[in-house]
């Protein structure tokens, strides 16, 4: 009997069709069923008719169903993906222009700093509300999250439901070591590296191609070429600075730190130059966002007519699958999980992304010692923070977010604690109808 695959936030066609086509491309689930569930009927019709252009073109004896109802198809299910928005587009615009009004300029907003606290404390009623059911109706699935905010809200599911097999997958670990690889010039399927941190914030420890550092070759190309320097501005400023690189791009690194968005001039300086991709203005994702809406049709009808490419991509969710519930084959990759003595320095029990094994046992994760000194006081600052504001959902603390956002590197080095707290109410204040963790919020 084919494996049973439920998609959760199926409206974003895009990746939907990239992991429905890798997890078909597997042998073992080339006759599973697909379920995707999703609130918005016309995304969801566009996913559908994308999956089954997949199955066609593939000639996999899979089928594909398509529903608003998640309760409806958890049932039975071996495996289940979230990428959900648990708002609309503006409702994130919003957290952005709030931000901006209160002189903090965010360009993203959904992963940390005050856009994206809130943006959790939104979006965690909805993620427990689905552990709740995968409780209930399909105990044993393997679930994988690709939701953001990606470490809080696996830090506040891992704990509220332990026993439900969780982890949270981003794919900026392979995709920067396949740019170092790029730069350095080796090939990426050769490369050694040993990548760990927080989510957005990992650092790669170590970086080889046969026994050989390849550090030394990136700094190299980093300081020597103009053009690999401006291709990621932040990011290389941070490695020249502390001599490690970290996974995540420019434009959200940006964001998560006290130096680069903090004065006009270090915005033109670090944000507004160079060919790095989404640094500089306020809204630009989701501007794209609601690009790819209006060219929904048109994107589609080309992917539907057009030769279709059925090679298997580098997100991580269906080699998972296919090691736990497929052929058995392990799969090591970089997940979130929580820290019980995977990293000495940071907090126990907080989220950390670190190396895992996948097999027929489950999800391994693995020890990866200390964070090196150059790299660890932003990194467990900002551990402890995510540690406050899930704290604060979970226990209906709401004054533990002001106490958490005068901690957040960008705000408290644009704002005093004063206006942290307005910024913070007005945060609250807008976000009110979505936080039904509080039940005394003012």
């Amino acid at each position: 009997m084919g494996k049973k695959f439920v998609l959760i936030g199926a409206g974003s066609y895009v990746f939907t069709r990239n992991l429905v086509r890798d997890i078909l491309s597997f042998p073992a689930f080339q006759d599973a069923t697909i379920a995707l569930v999703d609130i918005d009927d016309h995304g969801l019709a566009f996913s559908r008719r994308a999956v089954q252009g997949i199955i066609d073109a593939g000639n996999y004896p899979a089928k594909v169903i398509a529903t608003k109802e998640r309760r409806e198809v958890l049932p039975g299910a071996d495996g289940v993906l979230c990428m959900l928005m648990a708002q609309p587009l503006s409702v994130f615009r919003r957290d952005l222009e709030i931000c901006l009004e209160h002189g903090v300029p965010i360009n993203v907003g959904d992963t940390r700093n005050p856009a994206g606290i809130f943006r959790y404390l939104r979006t965690v009623p909805v993620m427990l509300d689905l552990l709740r059911d995968i409780e209930e109706l399909c105990p044993g699935a393997v679930f994988l999250n690709y939701t953001n905010p990606m470490a809080m809200l696996c830090r506040a599911m891992q704990e509220v439901a332990p026993d439900v097999m969780t982890t949270g997958l981003c794919h900026s670990v392979q995709g920067t070591a396949e740019k170092i690889a790029k730069i350095v010039g080796v090939p990426y399927a050769e490369m050694d590296y040993l990548c760990a941190g927080i989510n957005h914030m990992a650092y790669y420890l170590k970086l080889e191609h046969n026994g050989k550092d390849l550090y030394p070759a990136l700094r190299k190309a980093t300081l020597e070429s103009r053009e690999i320097y401006e291709q990621d501005i932040v990011r290389n400023e941070m490695f020249l600075a502390t001599g490690y690189y970290v996974t995540e791009s420019s434009g959200h690194f940006s964001e998560y730190s006290p130096w680069f968005r903090k004065r006009i001039d270090t915005l033109h300086k670090y944000c507004y130059r160079g060919t790095s991709w989404n640094t500089g203005r306020t809204n630009f994702t989701i501007e794209l966002r609601e690009e790819r809406l209006r060219n929904m049709d048109a994107d589609l009808e080309k992917f539907l007519t057009e030769p279709m490419d059925l090679s298997r991509g580098n997100e991580y969710a269906a080699y998972i699958f296919n090691a736990i519930i497929g052929d058995g084959t392990q799969y090591s990759f970089n997940g979130n999980v929580r820290n019980f003595g995977l990293i000495d320095n940071l907090p126990s029990g907080a989220c950390v992304e670190v190396p895992v094994t996948a097999s027929p046992n489950g999800l391994t994760p693995h020890p990866v010692g200390s964070i090196p000194a150059a790299v660890l006081p932003l990194m467990c600052l900002t551990s402890q923070l995510e540690e406050m504001v899930v704290a604060s959902s979970l226990h209906d603390d709401p004054e533990l977010i002001y106490q958490a956002m005068i901690y957040d590197p960008l705000a408290s080095a644009i704002l005093d604690l004063r206006e942290i707290r307005a910024l913070t109410d007005d945060l609250f204040e807008f976000s009110k109808p979505w936080l039904t963790q509080y039940h005394h919020l003012k």
